[in-house]
């Protein structure tokens, strides 16, 4: 701490024995209407009608269109004289990734062939001859309770079925009720349970999921029909080997694996022989950021994604102007009326991040990379991140009354979010919030499937804002012309409140319900 001459403390002491200076008086609060008002249909149309042209080829990860998109996002901030986010000047976040090709081969158990993409599922290199193998019932560890207690599996390939332990009463054990815990949790728990097999040694994972194998059997005819690999950030595969197997597969392996939870060795051999290889991919995440005036160490992040799917195998391109155009166009009207008010004298308290991620349409790659890899600035001191991924449209289940806006996951982590998001509302824009998806019974796992999850599953709490899905949601005719324009624009300046809120409030949001 600094000394303080007895000098300057009596002029300090003579200043306050006086009548209160400018300096004393407080500052009264924004209004931040104004700026607000700079976010207009007429803006955020022409952005659009050039963002989801043809000219962009439907900005698909790593192709011309997609640096397209992201020389038209930097020139904008460019153009604003809002700053890169990183310390090196460039607005360009590289984000390495690599496509797999489209393994092929197959797979035998005790000599009975298995057809890759029929019987069996993998996205990789999976080879070798196994005659240790190790059943693991639900592969589940947790509190008291653990698959691994009676056997070992280092070096082996493990069999893992899907779902999770009951009591005779027809409740789940792990939660003691008729609900189930995370382990059965579609989006989570496959993953969740390989990387524990793994941390217990096993050489690779063998997952029978009867329900959900047609959904992984599909994503692979999709891309053996359109020669396209599964794009991972680089290096993400490792060594793992992970095979999902249909039942006709997980019954020769073990015949009663349905009723038989009991882990325990198994006397069978497994030879894999599918090969596959990685080509590289250049993309980048475009990240740029005004610096908070009063806690710049802290940041609140509004995101939305970049990328879409590109072109069609018979040459259509599918523009993305929905998804996720009208949250890339509304992101960039957010970030020009910050920046209207910083140039005022009016910044945000708080620094803004605003983050236009690659490659969501191919898992999440970009937010990954932001979160778990490179993070610009301390997850740490993250406030909040504000998702836009598709705000443009009216599903149907509104096609009457369309002043609606789907919220998800803004209760998660904070009960102060919600709160002041519901505040911000009827405040300044009255829209209908609908919380039907933020259900975690929800089938559509919509809370796991945009970028808004890698943040919230490092605590970090989040809205994601979602107009629905609709006839036109992942095919060419998601154009700008179907976008309505007035319902952009107030669902834009109801973000752009909710972020100044966020930034300028006195203290950072509670964290109240942390997960694991």
């Amino acid at each position: 701490m600094k000394k303080i001459s007895f000098l300057m403390l009596g002029l300090a002491l003579a200043c306050n024995s006086s009548q209160k200076t400018v300096s004393d008086t407080p500052k009264p609060a924004v209004d931040p209407v104004p700026y607000a008002e700079t976010i207009t249909e007429e803006d955020l149309k022409e952005h659009l009608f050039t963002y989801a042209s043809d000219e962009f080829e439907g900005r698909e990860t790593g192709t011309p269109g997609q640096k397209k998109a992201v020389e038209y996002i930097k020139a904008h901030y460019q153009s604003l004289n809002v700053p890169p986010a990183q310390a090196n000047g460039n607005y360009f976040q590289k984000v390495p990734l690599e496509v797999s090709n489209v393994p092929t081969g197959d797979l035998s158990i005790n000599g009975t062939t298995f057809e890759l993409g029929t019987d069996i599922v993998t996205f990789s290199t999976a080879q070798g001859i196994y005659d240790q193998i190790v059943y693991a019932g639900y592969g589940i560890e947790e509190g008291d309770y653990s698959d691994y207690n009676s056997i070992d599996v280092s070096g082996k390939l493990v069999l893992i079925k899907a779902g999770e332990p009951k009591k005779a009463n027809g409740n789940y054990l792990l939660t003691g009720t008729s609900e189930k815990s995370v382990w059965s949790n579609m989006s989570e728990a496959m993953g969740k349970k390989a990387a524990l097999a793994m941390e217990k040694g096993a050489k690779g994972i063998l997952y029978f999921d009867a329900q959900n194998f047609p959904r992984y059997r599909g994503y692979f005819q999709f891309m053996q029909a359109n020669n396209s690999g599964r794009m991972q950030l680089a290096g993400d595969n490792g060594d793992e080997l992970l095979v999902i197997l249909d039942e006709k597969a997980a019954t020769a392996i073990k015949n009663d694996l349905g009723e038989d939870d009991v882990p325990k060795n198994l006397q069978v051999t497994i030879e894999l022989k599918i090969t596959s290889g990685n080509d590289k991919i250049d993309s980048e995440n475009v990240v740029a950021f005004i610096k908070g005036t009063d806690k710049p160490d802290e940041y609140v992040v509004i995101s939305s994604h970049l990328d879409h799917i590109g072109v069609t195998a018979d040459g259509q391109i599918n523009n993305g102007a929905d998804d996720d155009g009208s949250g890339t166009v509304a992101l960039l009207e957010i970030a020009q009326a910050f920046k209207k008010a910083a140039d005022e004298g009016n910044g945000p308290k708080r620094s803004l991040v605003f983050l236009h991620v690659t490659g969501e349409e191919k898992g999440l790659l970009g937010s990954r990379y932001y979160t778990d890899v490179d993070p610009v600035f301390p997850l740490e001191n993250t406030v909040a991140d504000l998702n836009i991924d598709m705000i443009g449209r009216i599903d149907p289940n509104y096609s009457g009354a369309r002043n609606y806006l789907y919220l998800i996951g803004s209760d998660k982590l904070s009960t102060e979010l919600h709160n002041l998001s519901e505040e911000v509302n009827k405040k300044y824009t009255n829209i209908e919030f609908d919380y039907t998806y933020n259900d975690e019974n929800d089938p559509n796992r919509f809370y796991y499937r945009s970028d808004h999850y890698n943040f919230a599953k490092n605590n970090i709490p989040i809205i994601f804002y979602f107009n629905g899905t609709h006839a036109d949601y992942h095919r060419p005719s998601d154009t700008p012309d179907k976008i309505n324009y007035d319902l952009l624009e107030n669902r834009t300046r109801l973000i752009f409140y909710t972020a100044w809120e966020i930034a300028n409030r006195a203290e950072r949001l509670v964290v109240d319900k942390a997960t694991d």
